[in-house]
């Protein structure tokens, strides 16, 4: 990573489809974790007590779908991951969500029209890639 101010962490949280078992869950995020690793991010993982990012609020370090992204907010990577993270829910037969916090600013991701998506996305990445 580059220096420390272009540093960003990322907290993921898959809300996953209520009638979704628990085992099902489990490989969902693997499969999202596996679609992140392929992007130009430093590390994908799942948050250790006390890593979480300020401001998140909410999330238990060991509930079932959280993933700690660590990224450069330089080069246009958050842009990227987002897209990636939308295309994923997109791909998925049931009703997910994704929470996405950076810095205590949480958007969730879920299926809405695509003009929707486009507008709070654009919002979003504007907030946190220095824009």
């Amino acid at each position: 990573m580059t220096s420390g101010e272009d540093a960003l962490s990322v907290l993921l949280v898959l809300h996953t489809d209520p009638e979704t078992d628990r085992e099902f869950a489990d490989q969902l995020v693997r499969r999202l974790r596996n679609e992140l690793i392929e992007l130009d991010v430093d590390s994908v993982a799942a948050p250790a007590a006390g890593t979480v990012p300020d401001g998140a609020k909410g999330v238990d370090p060991v509930t079932v779908g959280a993933l700690l992204v660590a990224l450069s907010a330089s080069g246009g990577v958050l842009p990227t991951m987002i897209g990636t993270l939308r295309d994923w829910l997109e791909r998925q037969a049931g009703r997910h969500r994704i929470a996405v916090t950076i810095d205590g600013d949480v958007i969730e991701l879920e299926r809405a029209t695509a003009e929707e998506r486009r507008d709070l996305l654009e919002a979003y990445i504007r907030r946190h890639s220095g824009e």
